[in-house]
């Protein structure tokens, strides 16, 4: 997991700034995502090309075989759509903590009563502490970085699916094209475990997105319902 450490420090800053149902998809992410990617696919899959059998000796015709089936490993196609998904969410938190800064730096101004171009205006995002409000332009941000999310993520689902043509993993693959000088048969090692780890990680994938969806509708609607309130008691 040490290569994921920077990755998870970074996205835990962002729980700090996140809903409720943010915080959940973190934790889906790295519980049942990386943790899982990290600790046992990689003992799954090992080196998928060196396990895979053929009936040939033919010089290049298993690494042409493995290739056309395979052109990304799965493996190290689920550690870019981690990275890739994860993205939004980084860019989100650099939004945040620009304007914790500004905003600390407005407050200090307005404990030295430093006043050169007229009022100050009060910090509206953030308090002392560094906790934001997600309304305004973070509102906005955090919008975007959700609609990102579920874009990234679909589109990931359906490159799975035109990258290998399959989703579970077949135990064994037809190759006839050149250079092997006949029909040949591969077999591949693990084919039901390596399935198990493909479904798991479509429905975590199908999981996130509905999850961000969810987080969008609930931001929208509490947003709804505050306007409505403030109008109330504007009226009263």
């Amino acid at each position: 997991m040490g290569e994921w450490s920077f990755l998870s420090a970074l996205l835990d800053k962002v729980q700090l700034h996140s809903t409720i149902l943010g915080k959940v998809w973190m934790a889906i992410l790295f519980l049942f995502r990386i943790f899982i990617l990290a600790a046992g696919v990689d003992k799954v899959w090992g080196d998928e090309q060196a396990n895979m059998n053929c009936n040939t000796k033919s010089p290049g015709c298993k690494n042409a075989c493995y290739d056309q089936s395979f052109p990304l490993s799965h493996t190290r196609f689920w550690v870019l759509q981690i990275l890739f998904v994860s993205t939004p969410t980084l860019i989100y938190l650099g939004h945040v903590l620009l304007v914790i800064r500004r905003e600390n730096k407005l407050r200090r101004r307005v404990e030295l009563k430093f006043i050169r171009h007229g009022p100050i205006k009060a910090p509206k995002y953030s308090n002392e502490q560094g906790r934001v409000q997600v309304k305004g332009v973070l509102l906005f941000s955090y919008m975007m970085q959700l609609l990102f999310k579920v874009l990234l993520e679909v589109a990931f689902i359906v490159g799975q699916y035109y990258l290998y043509g399959f989703i579970l993993m077949p135990s064994k693959i037809t190759f006839s094209e050149y250079p092997c000088p006949a029909p040949i048969e591969c077999f591949i090692s693990r084919a039901t475990e390596k399935s198990v780890f493909i479904i798991f990680m479509l429905a975590m994938a199908g999981l996130s997105v509905m999850l961000n969806i969810m987080e969008m509708f609930y931001l929208i609607i509490s947003k709804m319902k505050d306007k409505k309130r403030t109008s109330v008691a504007s009226e009263k």
